[in-house]
């Protein structure tokens, strides 16, 4: 084989390589969790988040770097093996509260990559950054914060100013990271005879609310029960203070009827309420108007004579005999 046609094969193969090369390079793909960035000379493109099938030119003038649009976890003070296994790093979470008191905090912060092109070009570790980051804030929240709140009761709180500073400081730093949420996972004391000692401290505290909201629930229940007896005081005075007003009105009412029939004929009307008013006083009496004008005295009974002929036994008539002989 002479030189020139080696050359020659050398070359073909070169050309060949390339232009295979070429065409295994000139496509990529986009699964539905990844986002990719094209770059061309070191210049990123905005951000490709519609899946399938894509081309570009050929390496090296263009590359492709894919990004997950998963939510990453970021743990802080310990890790946990592939096995289950968590082992802690308890200088990374000591940390002073705002009382003077030591504690341990690890959590696990939840984010997102958002903006691709800043997360690959403005920070060499995105990752080691946001660790610091976190490792800032928690420390400046967990330093504004009681040991109580930090133990019981105020981690709600103390997670969400952790976000709230996170965010801020990642905003500042603009690495294309996104912060979801923060987690605490244990928060404690880091001696165990603290540990004990706060134990029981948290257990008396638990047992004064108990009593505290057993009180309240006490107080409520008759609060109530007053509320309603008094309610109840009031309905029975309007009702009684309804039922007299009426009371009043009918005997106005009757009054003017009474009155009116006076104008007419006072005497008449004079002698039947005096009658009415005997006979409302004395309902079980025996009444009668006696008329004495010198002669025989003449009597008006008022109760039926039917009642009166049953209520007193008949007399028998005296003959003229018996009067005779009587005188």
């Amino acid at each position: 084989m002479s030189a020139k046609r080696l050359v020659t094969i050398i070359i073909t193969s070169f050309i060949g390589i390339i232009l295979l090369s070429a065409v295994l390079t000139s496509w990529y793909t986009v699964d539905e969790s990844e986002q990719a960035i094209v770059i061309t000379f070191g210049e990123a493109s905005d951000p490709i988040t519609e899946s399938g099938l894509k081309f570009k030119i050929p390496w090296p003038i263009q590359k492709v770097e894919k990004l997950s649009k998963e939510t990453f976890s970021l743990r802080f003070g310990y890790k946990q093996a592939a096995d289950g296994e968590v082992t802690s790093f308890d200088k990374e979470t000591k940390m002073i509260t705002g009382d003077d008191n030591i504690v341990l905090t690890d959590l696990v912060v939840q984010y997102k990559i958002t903006d691709p092109k800043s997360y690959l070009f403005n920070s060499e570790s995105p990752q080691e950054l946001l660790h610091d980051a976190t490792s800032a804030s928690i420390r400046s929240v967990i330093g504004n914060s009681k040991i109580d709140d930090a133990l019981t009761s105020g981690k709600g709180q103390i997670e969400a100013d952790t976000v709230e500073l996170l965010g801020s400081l990642i905003e500042k730093y603009d690495i294309g990271i996104t912060v979801l949420s923060v987690k605490l996972q244990d928060v404690e004391l880091p001696n165990a005879e603290v540990r004990s000692a706060f134990t029981a401290v948290t257990d008396a505290e638990e047992t004064k609310n108990t009593k505290v909201n057993q009180a309240e629930k006490y107080e409520n229940q008759k609060l109530s029960e007053a509320i309603g007896e008094k309610d109840a005081i009031i309905s029975n005075a309007i009702g009684y203070k309804t039922a007299r007003t009426e009371q009043a009105r009918g005997d106005v009412a009757l009054f003017d009827k009474i009155f009116a029939e006076y104008k007419n004929n006072k005497e008449i009307t004079k002698q039947r309420l005096v009658m009415e008013t005997l006979d409302a006083v004395l309902p079980n009496a025996q009444i009668y108007i006696m008329n004495d004008d010198g002669g025989t005295m003449k009597y008006l009974p008022l109760q039926p004579v039917e009642s009166t002929k049953q209520t007193t036994p008949p007399v028998a008539p005296e003959t003229e005999s018996e009067n005779g002989s009587g005188q």
